[in-house]
Parts: C-alpha cells; sequence; structure tokens
C-alpha cells in the first residue's frame, strides 16, 4: 500500500488498492515485524512501547497486558533496548506491533532470533489473532514450524509460487482455513 498500482486492480482487506485513501486506512490497519526493529537503543522496553503506541493513538492501557504476555512486564520492562539480546528486542517489536492491534500481520521470520520459549509464545499470539479475526502473513524459512502454525502455506521459488497446501498437522485449538 506505500506505492500505487502501476496496473490492474487489488483488494486487501475489502481496501480498493487503487485508492491512495484506501491504501492509507489499510496501512493504519497493518502491522509489520520486519528484520530491523526500528526501536529506539537508548529508550527501555516500556518507553519504546508506549512512544510508538502514542504514535499511533493507542490506548495507554493496551501496554501493561501486552508486555506482560510477550514476558517483557516484570524485569526487562525498564531496560534500554541496547542492552537486549535478540530474543528480547524480537519480543519488544511484537510488542509494538501488538499494541496497535491491526487486522492484517505481516511477519517476517517471526521466530527468528528466539529461543524455543520464544517461539512457542509467538505461535501463541499467531493463533490468538487469528481467533479475533485478524489475517496473518509470513514468511519462514522455518518449514517444519510454518506447517503447524499455519492454515495454509504457499511455497515460493525464484519469486514464483510453486505450491499451495493446508497444513500438515493442525495443532488444537487452530481454525480451519478460511
Amino acid at each position: 500500500g506505500l506505492a500505487p498500482l502501476s496496473a490492474g486492480a487489488g483488494r486487501v482487506l475489502d481496501f480498493d488498492l487503487t485508492s491512495g485513501d484506501e491504501r492509507r486506512q489499510l496501512r493504519r490497519q497493518t502491522g509489520l515485524l520486519a528484520h530491523e526493529t526500528y526501536l529506539y537503543d537508548e529508550l527501555t522496553v516500556e518507553e519504546n512501547v508506549a512512544f510508538w503506541a502514542e504514535a499511533n493513538r493507542v490506548d495507554p492501557a493496551t501496554i501493561e497486558p501486552v508486555l506482560d504476555r510477550l514476558e517483557l512486564g516484570s524485569r526487562l520492562r525498564s531496560v534500554r533496548v541496547s542492552d537486549l539480546s535478540a530474543g528480547p528486542r524480537r519480543r519488544t517489536s511484537l510488542a509494538v506491533m501488538v499494541c496497535r492491534r491491526p487486522r492484517l500481520w505481516l511477519l517476517d521470520e517471526p521466530h527468528g532470533g528466539l529461543d524455543a520459549a520464544g517461539r512457542d509464545l509467538v505461535d501463541g499470539l499467531i493463533g490468538h489473532a487469528v481467533r479475533f479475526g485478524a489475517t496473518v502473513v509470513f514468511a519462514s524459512h522455518d518449514l517444519e514450524r510454518a506447517g503447524t502454525v499455519a492454515t495454509r502455506t504457499v511455497t515460493l521459488a525464484g519469486g514464483r509460487v510453486v505450491g499451495t497446501e493446508a497444513p500438515r498437522r493442525a495443532k488444537e485449538g487452530d481454525l480451519d482455513a478460511s
């Protein structure tokens, strides 16, 4: 949605991508977890989440539950981001995104830099988001883990779709593909 379409038409979450106004509306409802954290190293975990929440006009009351959900609340909330290892940095970036409660989640390697407990936490977040109506799209090289979380997988090779399939095994509580 950052650039207008050069040809054709497109819709995401029922927003018309040919309309600049609708692309802006879609961006407000989209959360991105990229490789880059976009966090301020000199701020603490809590300060980063509060800053981004305010910048996105998010109710400050959502911050505390999100920090707790991502296991950042007690001992890490007052730690400067520059002093965090990769896992807590990744979870802080997730907290920034989750506070916004986006309808569309775009996640690039969401399990990257996380230990086993952190990867399970991300899987739980994804399941929770889907159960509450969000659409989650993520790229992953960990096909086994992706297959346990996804309701549908799309395999790309050379920039082209080479296959789509339903998950090989569904975890209890997962939703059917829609």
